[in-house]
């Protein structure tokens, strides 16, 4: 869905941009506040960045996680 606004309850759409704009990321070793960085600047990330916390963060490395096939 390019052209698409990223808020952060969507997190399929989040998890497809990290995974079109970060295909050979090692997901093992990327943090909390990584993602978070890596997040607030993809393309069409519109969301107020402090409305964020650690629990949808978690959720989006899981999906991340599941989505790349590792």
């Amino acid at each position: 869905m390019l052209g698409t606004a990223l808020y952060w309850d969507a997190d399929y759409e989040i998890v497809l941009a990290l995974l079109r704009a970060y295909p050979d990321a090692d997901l093992d070793t990327i943090g909390l506040h990584e993602l978070y960085e890596r997040i607030v600047r993809l393309p069409g990330f519109a969301d107020d960045p402090a409305l964020v916390n650690d629990a949808i963060l978690r959720q989006i490395l899981r999906d991340w996680y599941e989505e790349s096939g590792e």
